[in-house]
């Protein structure tokens, strides 16, 4: 039920019917890199390094990894995946996963007032006709996140995966 929790905030992200726009405003990890990409637009500050951490756990990140592969590409995805490191938010920048990268909160913010603002005044239905062609290629989502939440629930209760938590929570 956990993991099918984040695919269905990255699906309600994917099918809303207007762009949605992210500001993040600290670490990304895990599900949040999932949740971050799903959105349209993401602005975030230099205080916003984003990590897969997933197979350090002892599972994968399968159920956002959908919505991370499209965001930044298979290559990105399969690196960040594997080696579990940081990425600071100038890589995200680069790979697609921050649309902008602001020096301070207040410029962000000043940048998705801006950004909403304008969005705000644009036809409904143009943005809903470019939010449907930007997610083409997402129609058998659903099922697929229920089979990855099904694969991470198996893998969150093997004794692998119970042990690499238990010594996470005792650093």
């Amino acid at each position: 039920e956990f993991f099918s929790g984040f695919a269905r905030v990255i699906l309600a992200m994917a099918r809303a019917p207007k762009p949605v726009v992210a500001r993040v405003q600290g670490k990304v990890v895990g599900g949040a890199v999932g949740v971050v990409s799903a959105a349209d637009v993401a602005h975030a500050t230099t205080a916003c390094p984003a990590r897969l951490s997933e197979l350090a756990i002892g599972i994968g990140p399968f159920v956002i990894g959908p919505a991370v592969e499209r965001k930044i590409g298979t290559a990105a995805f399969g690196a960040m995946s594997a080696d579990t490191e940081w990425r600071d938010p100038e890589w995200c920048e680069r790979h697609g996963l921050y649309t902008r990268v602001h020096p301070d909160t207040e410029t962000m913010d000043a940048a998705v007032d801006d950004l909403t603002r304008r969005m705000a005044g644009f036809n409904p239905d143009a943005l809903r006709q470019l939010k449907e062609i930007l997610w083409e290629g997402t129609e058998g989502w659903e099922a697929l996140m229920e089979e990855r939440a099904l694969i991470s629930g198996e893998l969150v209760l093997s004794e692998f995966t119970r042990n690499a938590i238990e010594g996470f929570k005792k650093k």
